[in-house]
């Protein structure tokens, strides 16, 4: 009597770093799946069938492990549903050296075997998990490359003066990578910088400023969302009064460069703002307590104890 082939449950993974073109009717992570489910069909003489839950990731890196359907993957792994992980290529299952051994290692702690469709390997025997190995590292390498090069061209962008991206600050318009002033918005920046000098007080200037229903710069981020229009926050003075964008700087890491953009504020009006920041706290902190005017407010202190004096 013919004995039946054990039946090999395969499960195809799939992944795509960014969401763009995930809306489309037929998307690459259909035609991952496609790939993998025609390589199933042709392991059929060896007992493999596809299962019917899908593992698609779309848009997450495959730099760590934080994914959702990898997660699942690998929790139905350990519950012992699969015997097989299809993917198209290695690095849609990983990016990283590391990441991807502490898979393997899981994979054979619950006898799961790794195939890529393109690559004509498997985990199954030695000389497939050395080619793995070797593959991965030349990945991770050509990745890292990637990122120095990626890092190399951000700084020399910003050395030249480009605006490089991040929140856009309120003030500005960008446009093909260049700052524009925003010429109501900048009359804006510069009252808050002036009544900052005047009230010597970020709490007192915030409440003034949420008072006149002053908010946030309000703008479209890249990825189509809108950010901003909200109330102010002191985080958000803090952030204004230290980002040298306005002197019409550009700042790297430690290093200041000068902006292709205008200034709005005048050098002048930042070292007076900056001067406030390096008071002493405690003595700045009584322009915010104090409550009754008194121009010796802060500067008459006891003898004894050297604790400011309080006005009544």
């Amino acid at each position: 009597m013919k004995q039946e082939k054990q039946k090999i449950r395969a499960a195809i993974y799939t992944r795509k770093s960014t969401e763009e073109g995930l809306d489309k009717e037929f998307n690459t992570l259909d035609a991952q799946r496609i790939s993998g489910e025609a390589y199933i069909k042709s392991q059929e003489h060896e007992g493999w069938e596809v299962i019917d839950e899908r593992y698609d990731d779309g848009g997450f890196t495959g730099g760590n492990m934080d994914r959702p359907a990898l997660k699942r993957l690998l929790d139905d792994i350990k519950a012992g549903k699969i015997d097989v992980v299809v993917v198209y290529k290695i690095d849609r299952l990983s990016r990283s050296l590391t990441d991807f051994a502490q898979m393997v290692a899981i994979f054979d702690e619950h006898n799961t075997s790794f195939v890529s469709v393109t690559q004509h390997f498997n985990t199954q025997d030695s000389m497939g998990r050395l080619t793995l190995n070797i593959l991965f590292s030349f990945a991770q390498f050509e990745r890292e490359v990637i990122g120095e090069r990626i890092r190399d061209k951000f700084a020399a962008s910003k050395q030249k003066g480009i605006f490089m991206g991040g929140a856009l600050p309120l003030g500005y318009q960008v446009e093909d990578r260049k700052l524009y002033i925003d010429k109501q918005e900048a009359k804006t920046v510069e009252h808050i910088f002036k009544r900052f000098i005047a009230l010597r007080s970020i709490t007192k200037l915030l409440k003034e400023l949420n008072r006149d229903g002053y908010l946030t710069k309000k703008y479209v981020s890249g990825t189509g969302k809108e950010r901003g229009g909200k109330p102010m926050n002191k985080q958000y003075l803090y952030r204004m009064f230290k980002n040298k964008i306005y002197l019409g700087k550009i700042v790297h890491k430690d290093k200041t460069y000068e902006g292709q953009h205008e200034a709005i504020i005048s050098q002048e009006l930042w070292d007076k703002a900056q001067a406030i920041f390096k008071e002493d706290p405690i003595k700045r902190g009584n322009y915010t307590r104090n409550r009754h005017p008194a121009l010796l407010r802060g500067l008459v202190r006891c003898e004894c104890c050297d604790c400011a004096m309080t006005p009544v």
